[in-house]
Formats: C-alpha cells, structure tokens, sequence
C-alpha cells in the first residue's frame, strides 16, 4: 500500500475527476524522498499546477509531501501506514492554507475543506480497490 501510494501513475489513474496529471518532475513510477512532481489539474472548475517535495520518507510507515510551488499559501500531506487485522491501515493528514489572509480561511472552511476531504477520500478508496485486486502490480513493476 505504502508503494501504491506513492505511485505517480496510481496518482494519475485515481483522480479522473479533476484529471491530473504528472507534466515535470518525476511523471511516472515511485516518487521517493527528494522527488518532485508537478501536478496539473482541474479542480472547483479553474485548471492549476502544483508542485510538491517528499520531505520525509520512512518505508513503509510514512512519507510527507510538501508544496513548494502552486494556489496554496502552504500545504502540507503525511501518508501514514499501519499494521492492521484486515491489511493495512492508511491514514492521510492533509494540511493547507489559501492566500489572501481572512478571506482565503473563509474560503478554506466554507469551500475548501470539504472538497479536499472528498477529494482524498474518492482518490483512497480507489487506491484502496486497486490494492485489494490483481491490478496493484502494474504500479509497481517499475519500483
């Protein structure tokens, strides 16, 4: 799961939604501690590029990626695993902050939160399927 998380490709493949998409940096295979990839999407309608480093890399209990270019004043995202009796349980934690002072926190809690929380929660249950098929190992082939 940790691998499959960090996956470019299962990224890619798990966002049809706002189709994202890997255009620099690491844009298939294993993100690893270091890498960059710059995501290009559309998301609440207005197409962005985002930029994040892994920061931190501790296979296979954690992995954070940080944004250093893109919309957000900061962001920040811990992928944690842990043993589990069904498998294995991942926990994201996923920290941001619009601009714009008070009226990007209005935005943040009125809008934002909500849609991010969706967001992930949409992408992780369809890495969860993947993870829990046969199709896991077309990710991983290349790590």
């Amino acid at each position: 799961m940790f691998d499959l998380a960090r996956s470019i490709d299962a990224h890619q493949d798990s966002t049809e939604g706002t189709h994202e998409r890997a255009v620099a940096g690491v844009t298939s295979g294993l993100i690893g501690f270091n890498d960059e990839v710059t995501w290009e999407a559309r998301h609440i309608g207005v197409r962005q590029r985002l930029t994040v480093r892994v920061t931190a890399f501790n296979r296979p209990q954690h992995f954070q990626d940080i944004m250093v270019a893109g919309a957000f004043k900061s962001m920040r995202h811990d992928h944690e695993f842990f043993e589990h009796p069904n498998g294995t349980l991942m926990v994201d934690r996923f920290e941001f902050q619009s601009p714009f002072g008070i009226l990007g926190s209005l935005v943040d809690r009125l809008v934002l939160l909500a849609y991010m929380r969706r967001f992930l929660l949409h992408r992780n249950s369809i890495l969860k399927k993947l993870a829990e098929s046969e199709t896991w190992s077309r990710y991983l082939e290349h790590g």
